[in-house]
């Protein structure tokens, strides 16, 4: 009975092998044309891609639950420290005045209507700090808004300068955080508002200027902006990028086999379609992305 169930389990296991090879993999069986991007592989990738999007949609509508942002203040400390630490520098600690300042901050952005370090009215983040009463001889505030998890903003924030900066500030001691949801030009927002600072003391000087920085959006180069937005990515849509991806993938690898090609076959653009349609997918990937992403920095 045991001997039965290993072959069973071994004619499974050698008919799985060989059908993926069919699907994936250019060889001779399968006439160098991995049968994931022949026509039928093809239509069901988009099929998937399209369920998996309407899935999305239907989550975020309303009439289901889901759709929520899950950032909290502990693992966003947590991901900050995580950084800090590889750096070789102390942990920050919570403050809880620069977590009433952070959170102001937010809520002041969305009762405004403004995505920006300074209020239409000129109000600097600075401000909150000392309304909070937090007196500081070092400041620093980093900003973000529609992700979906705290390790995706600290991830952006680690791979734009001047955010990275902030957190890996040899003079900060202590951080507040602010997590706020709401309406900002009438779209669904969470915004995330991370407040830097080293507490002034009796020891600076009198009369001196404490050392302020805000992190300058739009400062990341092309690769970073396009890491912030994949941050930002739905599950389902995260999903979808992948398998446009894993295809594109497969397709460019028959690509490299279509000298093998049957001669008949070779003889029309079919050569060439490994190419056509890794280009296709990667660009189909890139548009999912340019349109489901809304992570800022």
């Amino acid at each position: 009975m045991v001997a039965k169930k290993k072959q069973i389990r071994k004619t499974i296991h050698k008919k799985v092998q060989k059908r993926a090879k069919l699907l994936v993999v250019p060889h001779a069986h399968n006439k160098y044309q991995p049968h994931l991007i022949r026509t039928g592989g093809i239509v069901a990738v988009l099929l998937l891609v399209v369920v998996l999007q309407a899935f999305y949609i239907f989550s975020n509508s309303g009439f289901v639950l889901g759709g929520k942002g899950n950032i909290s203040v502990d693992e966003l400390l947590a991901s900050t420290n995580k950084e800090r630490i590889k750096d070789g520098l102390e942990p920050l600690q919570v403050d809880n005045r620069l977590t009433k300042a952070a959170t102001e901050k937010a809520q002041d952005m969305l009762a405004n209507g403004y995505w920006a370090h300074t209020s239409p009215s000129g109000v600097e983040p600075w401000s909150w700090m000392k309304n909070a009463h937090y007196s500081y001889s070092y400041a620093g505030e980093n900003l973000a808004k529609n992700f979906s998890t705290a390790n995706g903003v600290v991830n952006a924030w680690m791979h734009s300068e001047d955010h990275r900066d902030n957190i890996l500030n040899t003079h900060y001691r202590d951080v507040g955080f602010g997590v706020v949801e709401g309406k900002l030009d009438g779209q669904k927002t969470t915004l995330v508002v991370a407040m830097y600072g080293a507490p002034r003391t009796t020891a600076a000087l009198v009369g001196t200027e404490p050392t302020v920085l805000a992190a300058t959006a739009g400062t990341e180069p092309i690769i970073a902006q396009f890491g912030a937005k994949v941050q930002t990515l739905a599950p389902t849509t995260l999903g979808s990028v992948f398998l446009l991806l894993m295809a594109a993938t497969v397709a460019a690898t028959a690509h490299l086999y279509r000298k093998k090609l049957p001669r008949p076959v070779q003889q029309s653009w079919l050569k060439h379609h490994g190419a056509y349609k890794a280009v296709g997918m990667v660009g189909m990937a890139f548009m999912l992305v340019a349109l489901y992403s809304g992570g800022q920095i």
